[in-house]
């Protein structure tokens, strides 16, 4: 079975980095202003753009630019500035949505993916922007049915794009749906002057709201308080009917996130990609991965329409319902190599041997282990506190700026 490319998402470097570390195949990043997460994340700038191109192509892993908000007349400039440099740094692609960005791509010879933005529901639509691009993300709106017709016709009819190569197709794989699923949402435009199609959601639709006939005065009872707060996506329990739909790239939704998330999430589905394609894909993993995901920032899991679902699955609450969540620390003060030592300053609460800890980092990523002994002032000791400078064994180099957080149990509310 064919093997699929697994996409991460990168808000900073820190989650570049874990992105890398786990097994990612590609990643998507977004560049200041011009992107559908320009408000919900620190943007890297056109400067990172050769670092980003650096650290992709030393791990094999192609790097597609996000370029997918509604552009007007006063971006133009910007954006053609921009996909300028992303080309002379070696960037693999941009996604996009918008005719004037995929057009400035053209002329300049860089590859193009379509946005789901743009709404790809049927085999023509698919030859029609195979004139511009070589990678489509379909509707999210589509059940497996439906995107394994599409799959079959570019097979059949050998539909290929710009590069010469059969166009591929790619489909979100995991993590959080807008309540207007592909669309263009308008909600945070009306009430906060924020438009999310470029890149400023106010996230309202997750508030609660009470549901009023203005005629009778008649007030809805709803079973569900987030009626507007779809569940996040989570496909890693039918992944295999998710290859056998012929899919070739799965993205995984986060570019918001933290960079422990990223992590942890892509670990999990580079398992369950190389189980897939080795044939040892199972109920029992499956089960395994499930538990690993909800340690992360999750809404609940649901599957979305790929299997057929008419209605969406709704939040229980706000915010997440990770079973984990980390608390600070403290900071990296310096590393011993020879030894493979870690010195901590803790700023905050205590760490104890046997404690779970994270460690992040622009360069180090998100670095997940257990304490298995410490050192206070060359000696031996099971706990340490605020104010106390301790040495941790650690299999890889920590910085200076290097964060230091302890993972706990989250009490989730039923």
């Amino acid at each position: 079975m064919q093997h699929i490319e697994l996409m991460a998402p990168a808000g900073n470097f820190e989650s570049l980095q874990a992105a890398l570390d786990n097994g990612a195949n590609s990643v998507y990043f977004g560049v200041e202003q011009l992107n559908m997460r320009a408000r919900s994340t620190v943007n890297f700038t056109l400067e990172d753009l050769p670092e980003i191109a650096r650290r992709c192509e030393k791990n094999n892993v192609r790097s597609y630019l996000t370029l997918n908000t509604i552009i007007y007349d006063h971006d133009l400039s910007i954006v053609k500035t921009l996909l300028k440099q992303a080309k002379a740094a070696n960037i693999t692609a941009v996604i996009a949505m918008d005719q004037a960005v995929i057009a400035s791509a053209r002329e300049i010879g860089m590859e193009v993916h379509i946005s789901t933005q743009l709404n790809i529901t049927n085999i023509e639509t698919v030859k029609f922007y195979s004139l511009f691009a070589d990678t489509m993300v379909l509707s999210r709106e589509l059940s497996l049915r439906q995107v394994k017709k599409i799959t079959e016709q570019i097979e059949k009819e050998q539909i290929k794009g710009p590069s010469g190569r059969l166009i591929e197709i790619e489909i979100f794989g995991h993590g959080a749906l807008c309540m207007a699923v592909s669309g263009k949402c308008y909600m945070s435009l009306h009430s906060h002057n924020s438009s999310a199609n470029r890149g400023a959601c106010k996230q309202n639709c997750r508030k609660k709201y009470t549901v009023i006939d203005q005629e009778t005065g008649f007030e809805m009872e709803l079973d569900n308080e987030y009626i507007m707060s779809p569940k996040d996506l989570c496909t890693i329990d039918f992944l295999d009917e998710i290859a056998d739909a012929g899919i070739k790239v799965l993205k995984i939704e986060g570019r918001g996130r933290a960079p422990e998330y990223v992590a942890k999430v892509i670990k999990c589905y580079r398992d369950a990609i190389d189980s897939v394609a080795n044939e040892t894909y199972n109920k029992e993993k499956v089960i395994s991965w499930m538990q690993e995901l909800e340690k992360v920032y999750n809404r609940g899991f649901w599957s979305g329409y790929y299997l057929g679902q008419k209605l969406g699955e709704w939040s229980t609450g706000s915010g997440s319902h990770a079973t984990q969540k980390k608390v600070y620390l403290g900071k990296g003060t310096h590393f011993y190599p020879k030894a493979k030592i870690g010195e901590f300053k803790i700023e905050a609460f205590d760490i104890a041997v046997g404690d779970t800890i994270l460690i992040t980092g622009s360069t180090t990523g998100a670095k997940e282990m257990e304490v298995t002994e410490m050192m206070i002032n060359d000696t031996k000791s099971d706990n340490a506190s605020k104010g106390d400078v301790v040495t941790i064994p650690v299999d890889f180099r920590i910085r200076p700026s290097d964060k230091l957080y302890k993972i706990v149990e989250n009490k989730v509310e039923a």
